[in-house]
């Protein structure tokens, strides 16, 4: 077996390349959340303080699953307990500040209750949608391709 000596420059770059890869590897993000549909085909959508509407969301805390965050997050943002009523997820990526790769999970819920509560903090607003109206409110397009293009088609499936 051969042997190989390590000088201490050596080290110092071995742990930088390691420090960097570190680094790397959590430059990601993973957030998950519902496209809330009630029985009038009414779609839940928050107003971010930022400006732009979307489905409510948030980041997955230790040792939750996918659908554990989903369910959090829409009670939080909106007072709204929801049930998820298809296994499907459906995934979208994009770059937030500082080149981290954001990846957002969302599953198709119904409402438990309809008692809107907005969390202020993080929301100017949160109402229901008539379903043919969410594309006007969506702003991205990764957004909109996502529920034109198969958020959709998995409504139409189940109601």
């Amino acid at each position: 077996m051969a042997t190989y000596n390590i000088g201490s420059g050596q080290l110092v770059f071995l742990l930088l390349i390691y420090a960097i890869m570190l680094l790397w590897c959590s430059m990601k993000e993973k957030s998950c959340g519902a496209v809330v549909i009630d029985e009038n085909k009414q779609i839940l959508l928050v107003h971010q303080l930022d400006g732009h509407y979307s489905f409510p969301k948030g980041h997955i805390e230790l040792h939750e699953t996918e659908e554990e965050t989903a369910i959090r997050e829409t009670k939080e943002e909106t007072n709204i307990d929801i049930l998820i009523i298809s296994d499907k997820r459906f995934v979208i990526h994009y770059l937030v500040k500082n080149n981290v790769d954001k990846e957002v999970v969302y599953f198709l819920a119904k409402p438990l209750n309809k008692d809107i509560l907005p969390e202020l903090k993080e929301m100017s607003e949160v109402k229901w949608i008539d379903i043919g109206e969410v594309n006007n409110y969506l702003e991205f397009e990764n957004i909109k391709e996502l529920w034109n293009q198969k958020i959709i088609g998995e409504i139409n499936k189940i109601f």
